[in-house]
């Protein structure tokens, strides 16, 4: 097959002759009516035409030019404005000085808070309880305006002792506080002393209840309880609230004080878990409900010793004693010493026989009873 040569010299286009310029591209042209002069349209001819046109061109791009001049600018920051606040220089030296460590960033101190309405009532009149940083621990434990209770003192300048110190919340703290000097206080003057500390068994400890693994987050947790186990007075007695040995009246007394002050009051009869101490707080619950569970036991009866008592010390030797009971258990005849007088000792011996003795067997009235006949040889014989 030969190579087919470009035409140099062809006949007009169909749809495009040489002397038109398409305006555009349709989908399908040719069913279009009048397609000639729909896409296409004659170019100019001569010098004229085609500076017009350039003119033309020139005009319509001047305005973009003339847009771009006109775009608007900020106007220049007057002399007179104020500067913006720079930085505080600090006293440390950067990293590249030669004496210098690392440059750090100043931290503005937390503000501390001002004292809540309890912490300015609990004065050094009331209480020795200096204020602690706020706790906050795991499950919910912890709490906010806390103090460490150490003592309170009474109206006459002395102090009760809390032994050892208990971390409270200051509501809390204020509660127990007023009930020592108003309540306990005056109450350990029945006991001929006066009252020294109060025994802490138990103040904040974040633990369930009961310290039961799940158990509901305990008023301990929340620094919002105390246990007491008793009251110490200065002459170093003890007197526990839980021994049926204590006086009653003084283990009434204390429970009727405390069921009347605080929300909570747990003793023995309670559950099981408070036989040993008074657990009190200030819980919170709906319509202000409380809840007093203390049994004041009566002091168990006392039994008699399985063991003979200790012999005590002034007791004499025991040989001597054995034969101290063996001259008791002598007749009279034989306890009569060798060398008393003949007339005391027939004298003695008639105060004997007079006395009168035992009577004498009573003898059988009646013989032997026979052997009774039967009936029928009996009323034989009578015949």
């Amino acid at each position: 097959m030969t190579q087919q040569r470009p035409v140099l010299h062809q006949s007009q286009h169909p749809k495009f002759p040489p002397d038109c310029y398409p305006l555009g591209i349709a989908g399908d042209i040719s069913a279009l009516p009048g397609r000639g002069k729909l896409f296409c349209c004659k170019l100019f001819r001569g010098k004229a035409p085609a500076l017009a046109l350039l003119i033309a061109v020139l005009t319509l791009s001047a305005p973009g030019a003339e847009a771009r001049e006109r775009i608007p600018l900020p106007q220049p920051r007057p002399a007179t404005a104020p500067q913006p606040e720079r930085a505080a220089a600090t006293d440390k030296p950067d990293v590249g000085e030669p004496n210098g460590g690392p440059q750090q960033a100043e931290t503005a101190a937390p503000q501390p808070q001002a004292p809540s309405a309890c912490r300015l009532a609990l004065t050094e009149q009331i209480a020795i309880a200096p204020s602690i940083p706020d706790i906050t621990g795991p499950g919910g434990c912890g709490g906010t305006d806390l103090v460490k209770l150490e003592a309170v003192v009474l109206p006459d300048g002395s102090r009760i002792a809390v032994t050892p110190a208990a971390i409270l919340r200051c509501p809390m703290a204020s509660a127990l506080a007023e009930w020592v000097r108003t309540d306990v206080a005056p109450l350990a003057s029945s006991l001929e002393s006066r009252l020294a500390a109060l025994d802490n068994f138990d103040s904040y400890e974040c633990r369930g209840r009961n310290r039961q693994r799940g158990a509901k987050l305990s008023e301990h947790g929340k620094a919002n309880a105390i246990d007491i186990r008793g009251l110490k007075l200065a002459s170093g007695r003890l007197v526990s609230l839980t021994d049926p040995v204590s006086p009653r009246g003084v283990r009434e007394s204390v429970r009727q004080s405390m069921c009347d002050r605080f929300a909570t009051v747990l003793g023995p009869g309670s559950d099981g878990y408070h036989e040993d101490h008074i657990h009190i707080d200030l819980a919170q619950r709906r319509n202000d409900y409380r809840m007093c569970q203390w049994d004041v036991h009566e002091p168990m009866p006392q039994i008699a010793p399985l063991l003979p008592a200790p012999r005590p010390d002034e007791a004499p030797p025991r040989e001597v004693a054995a034969d101290q009971r063996q001259d008791s258990n002598r007749l009279p005849q034989q306890a009569q010493p060798e060398n008393a007088p003949p007339e005391q000792a027939e004298s003695e011996q008639g105060e004997q026989a007079a006395q009168p003795g035992p009577p004498p067997a009573a003898k059988q009235s009646k013989a032997k009873a026979k052997p009774k006949k039967p009936r029928g040889e009996r009323h034989s014989e009578r015949r």
